[in-house]
C-alpha cells in the first residue's frame, strides 16, 4: 500500500481505518498495475490514467465506489445519479466486505471503463473505452 493512502487510512477511526485498510489491500491485490494515489481527499486507483475505484468516508460509512459501476449489472451496488456511470456500496464493518464480490467487481472494473480521464475536453460527455 502506498504511504499516502495508508496515512489516509491512519487517519480514520478504528472500525473505518479497519475497512480502508481491508479495501486498500484487495484493490492492491486484484488491480496490481494500477496507480494509486490520493485524489480529490481520498484514495483512487487509476488504469492508464483512467479512475476505476476509490473510497471516502461518508455519513453512511464508508463509501466503496467503481467509476464505471453502473454498467457491471451488479445488483449489491447502488446507481445513484444517472449523468455518470458511477456505482458504489457502503460498509459500516469489516464482516460486511465480502472479498469475492469486491474481486469480480474489479475485474469488471478492467473490462467495462468509460472514458472519465477526458470528461472535460468532451465538455462532460462520456464515451464507453471497453
Amino acid at each position: 500500500m502506498k504511504p499516502e493512502i495508508q496515512n489516509y487510512n491512519n487517519q480514520q477511526l478504528e472500525n473505518d481505518k479497519a475497512i480502508s485498510d481491508l479495501l486498500a489491500t484487495e484493490i492492491d491485490k486484484e488491480l496490481t498495475d494500477a496507480e494509486s494515489k490520493i485524489w480529490h481527499a481520498h484514495p483512487v486507483w487509476f488504469l492508464e490514467e483512467n479512475p476505476i475505484v476509490g473510497y471516502s468516508k461518508q455519513k453512511a460509512g464508508l463509501r466503496l465506489m467503481f467509476w464505471s459501476g453502473a454498467d457491471f449489472e451488479e445488483e449489491q451496488l447502488n446507481v445513484l445519479g444517472g449523468k455518470f456511470k458511477d456505482a458504489s456500496i457502503f460498509y459500516t464493518g469489516t464482516d460486511q466486505i465480502n472479498k469475492e464480490d469486491i474481486s469480480r467487481w474489479l475485474r469488471k472494473s478492467r473490462e467495462i471503463q468509460w472514458d472519465y480521464k477526458n470528461i472535460v475536453k468532451r465538455k462532460g460527455k462520456l464515451e464507453r473505452l471497453k
